[in-house]
């Protein structure tokens, strides 16, 4: 059980392959790249073809394709043809584009038997993939806590915002009522004043006419 077959292929024009048994996966290999060069998009397709399946990566222009045991599961293809593709991108970079056919099988062949044997047999691959799974996780997790902190950096600044705004509403009412306070007190004052001024002309009018008299002091004192 495991990975059995490799290529990479730019287009329909095979760059490099590798075949770890004595099948006829590379006849069927390029029967599948003609079928997934169909549409031009990015895309993760497999092909089943008892007791094989053929999984196929495009990215960038490139195909990366390889054949495994139906019972391998899908994780741990499409894990090597990712690692396949960066491996191919980082060794060759722009000379991918011009390369003719099989350009690259000599150096790259070694890689892809050397790829497949790894995830073929060694358990720390499938370790490796979930570990990748794990760390995205705790990526995720990093992401939601800091934009938790971000909005509740909004929310504590736009608390200080209204708390600002209701201290200078609480300094001007203050002052307000004072002037209002100094107001009603000079307002009384004026109003005790002429209370008690009409209170005296009162009385003296009282006085006066119990008097009979114009003049309210010359009268009441004989």
């Amino acid at each position: 059980m495991g990975i059995f077959y490799g290529m990479v292929a730019r287009g329909q024009l095979v760059l490099a392959e590798f075949s770890a048994a004595p099948t006829n996966a590379s006849a069927i290999a390029r029967q599948v790249l003609g079928t997934t060069q169909l549409g031009i998009e990015d895309s993760s397709t497999s092909y089943s073809h008892d007791p094989y399946v053929f999984h196929v990566r495009k990215t960038d222009g490139l195909t990366v394709l390889c054949m495994a045991d139906d019972a391998f599961g899908r994780r741990i293809p499409f894990v090597f043809l990712e690692d396949i593709h960066l491996r191919f991108v980082k060794t060759y970079g722009h000379a991918i584009l011009s390369a003719p056919a099989y350009a690259m099988n000599d150096e790259f062949s070694r890689i892809l038997s050397q790829q497949m044997d790894y995830y073929s047999n060694n358990a720390n691959a499938d370790r490796l993939n979930l570990l990748k799974g794990e760390m995205s996780q705790v990526r995720g997790l990093m992401m939601d806590n800091i934009e938790r902190v971000l909005e509740r950096g909004d929310r504590l600044a736009l608390l200080v915002e209204k708390t600002t705004t209701l201290q200078g509403s609480a300094v001007r009412f203050k002052r307000h009522s004072r002037r209002f306070k100094n107001t009603l007190w000079w307002r009384n004052v004026k109003l005790t004043f002429a209370l008690v001024f009409i209170l005296l002309i009162v009385i003296y009018v009282v006085l006066a006419f119990g008097c009979h008299v114009p003049s309210l002091l010359a009268s009441c004192m004989r």
